[in-house]
Order: structure tokens, then sequence, then C-alpha cells
């Protein structure tokens, strides 16, 4: 498939949901077989073993507090798009709501195609007593969220999106408009004679005078153990975000499981105030370096020995969860902390890292990060839309 972004016009669009294992690898192999072309270099294919566990109700904890239906387009025999429709039953539960999640939506440059995927996914998620759908979250704000609106020029980082430009008019002419903006800022650490800005430095110094606080590795042998801190942190730390949905710690756990052999120990810390865990930072490696060209998205042969070997060899990384307690929030600790991985990464020989996503209306952090030197090279957005009685 190459029309992915030429504005193809179907004779007819069929929607249908996924029932058989045959639906649902036409379901995971669509965008592999769309993102194909010098227009689509940018696209970074995902493991398929990664979108797959996203998407298994038996396996993964997620599915224990939410409920999904995966849907098919087709034009005549051809599969043209795709689309999840997911109930998050603990979002609301949390936020005392009614809302439904779209997610892992794949399309042609095809209004209709459009139309109809979002049509039955309203249509599912209203039949279950839903008012609201917002997305895309694949599957929920804990894990791959966001459609890529600006910065389409830059190839994403590790587990961050990107899709065609056209997926924004898409979702447009199927109704949806903005609900939120997410944002990626790029620390640059590369360059002879490179020093952090003067009041990142001054900042830093300031958190650590005292020498009350200190940092330590993440273990990979004492692996869970130092996952469960993070996770205690980490719902404490984004509890008044929006769309925060807090995670159980299995699904902290199993959401982690697969980063074990991934992470670098010198990238991801938890720091720690007079002995107390008080906050943490997750980096990985930025393995879309290499991944990107396993355009077939499998993991073996080659997949995994790639990333392996990119493990020791890296150049940048992306900063994908940080948070601090409460009790030890202030404007020094966010400053101290990208000192320390600024720190870090130079002495792995690294050019940068991204931070993502960040909301952009949370000036706690945004702000900061732009007086710190940050760039901004990337944006996602969610989307809503209300649901009415006329999408059952």
């Amino acid at each position: 498939m190459t029309d992915a972004s030429r504005g193809a016009v179907t004779t007819s669009v069929r929607v249908r949901r996924v029932a058989t294992a045959g639906d649902l690898r036409a379901f995971i192999d669509l965008p592999y077989r769309m993102f194909v072309g010098e227009e689509f270099a940018n696209w970074v294919p995902p493991l398929r073993v990664a979108v797959r566990d996203a998407l298994d109700e038996t396996h993964n904890p997620f599915y224990r507090e939410a409920a999904r239906e995966l849907f098919l387009a087709f034009d005549g025999d051809r599969v043209v798009g795709r689309i999840a429709a997911i109930e998050n039953r603990a979002h609301n539960k949390f936020h005392e709501d009614r809302t439904g999640f779209w997610g892992f939506f794949e399309c042609i440059d095809d209004a209709a195609v459009a139309r109809a995927l979002f049509d039955a996914a309203a249509g599912w998620l209203t039949a279950r007593g839903l008012t609201a759908m917002w997305g895309p979250m694949s599957p929920s704000t804990n894990h791959e969220c966001g459609l890529l609106v600006r910065g389409f020029e830059h190839r994403p980082t590790f587990m961050t999106p990107w899709n065609p430009s056209y997926y924004d008019a898409l979702c447009a002419s199927a109704g949806l408009t903005k609900a939120k903006d997410l944002l990626a800022f790029w620390f640059a650490i590369d360059g002879p004679g490179f020093e952090p800005p003067e009041l990142l430095t001054r900042h830093a110094e300031r958190a650590l005078k005292g020498g009350r606080l200190t940092f330590r590795d993440i273990s990979i042998k004492n692996f869970a153990r130092d996952v469960g801190i993070c996770w205690s942190i980490y719902n404490d730390a984004w509890e008044r975000n929006w769309g925060f949905v807090p995670m159980t710690e299995d699904e902290f756990q199993h959401a982690a499981k697969d980063l074990k052999i991934l992470l670098r120990p010198e990238l991801s810390f938890i720091a720690y105030v007079d002995d107390v865990p008080a906050g943490f930072m997750l980096a990985a490696p930025d393995y879309n370096e290499v991944l990107r060209f396993n355009r077939s998205g499998r993991l073996f042969p080659l997949g995994l020995a790639r990333m392996l070997w990119y493990k020791r060899h890296v150049r940048s990384a992306r900063v994908f969860a940080l948070g601090t307690s409460a009790a030890y929030r202030s404007r020094s600790i966010l400053a101290l902390f990208t000192y320390e991985i600024m720190r870090r990464g130079r002495v792995l020989g690294g050019v940068g890292a991204e931070a993502s996503w960040l909301l952009e209306d949370n000036q706690l952090i945004v702000k900061p990060m732009r007086t710190m030197g940050a760039t901004e090279r990337m944006t996602w957005r969610i989307y809503e839309r209300a649901l009415t009685v006329t999408d059952a």
C-alpha cells in the first residue's frame, strides 16, 4: 500500500469488528504496509510484540479495569484503516465521569474512511453508556498517546508516535476537536566545551546544598524493588495531572518489565532525601536510532540484537517518566534532575535527550524547560468528541 498520503478516495467503505486471529494480524500489520517510501522515512516501526501486548486483554493488567473493541475499514478486500474503542473503567472511577477513548488509529488519506472508523468507535462507546470520546490513547495516558500535529520533520524518539500530517484533517472531518496538546522538549548536550546553562547550574547547586540529597542508579539486580519505589512516587507525583489515572503496581511492573534489558542504569535513578525516596527519573537510550532500520517491526532475528548493541553506544535518550513526591517538590528539583541527566549523558558521550510528553499548560514544568534552554520540537494532540444517542 503506497497511497496513504495521496488523498485516495474509496468507492465504498465497510467497517467490521476484529473477530478472528487473522483480523488481529491485519490490524497489527496495517501501518507496516501503509508507511512505505521516502515520504514516511520518519515513521519508526514499533516492535510488533509491543503492539500485541498493548492489545492483549488476557495478559495485560490494564484490561482488568478496561475493555476494548477493534475495528478494520475495508475498501473492497483491501484494509484501509483501523481504530480501537476503549472503555477505561479505572479512568471513569477516578474522575467520576463517563469518558470513552479511541486509539491505535491508522488510515489512508480519505475522510470517508476516517469518519466511518470514528463512527464505529463512537457507536460502541455510546452503547456502553459513555458520553464523550477522547484520543488517541493507545490504550491510555499511561501508554502511548497523542497524534502528531507539529514536528513532522523530526524522527520521533523511543516509544513516541509519528503519523502523516493529514491525520489532523481526518480528525476534524469526523467532528473531533482539540482537548489538549502534549509537548516534547530537546536538551542538546554536545559540542566542544559545552556547559549547562548558568541558571540550571545555579538551581542545581542550590538543591544540592547541604548534602541531604543523593542519587542512586536503578538496580537491575533488584529491578522489581526499585520499580515498586518508582510506582509509589509516580502515583503521588502525577495525581493532579490532566487525564491521569493511577496505575496499579501490577500495571507499572508490567510496563517496566520489557525495559529491564533496555535501560542503562546510568540514565535512570532514584533521588533520596535523608535516605527517603523523594523522586525518580527513568530514561532510555533512544532505540529509534536503530529501530528505524527495522522496517518489519519484528524482534527477531535482528531487532533485539540491534537494540542491545545500541544500548552500549548510546548517543541520545528519551526521558519518559519523572516524578517527585509532593513533600519534596520545589522549583529546584526539576533543575537538579535535568542537570543530573545532562551530566550523566555527557559522561556517556551523548548528544542530547528528549523530555516527553509534557502537558502544554503545565507551567510548573514547561516554563522552566524553556528557561533552562530546552527546545520545543514536537507536539502531539489529544482530541475530544461528544457522544449522543445518534452515535449508537
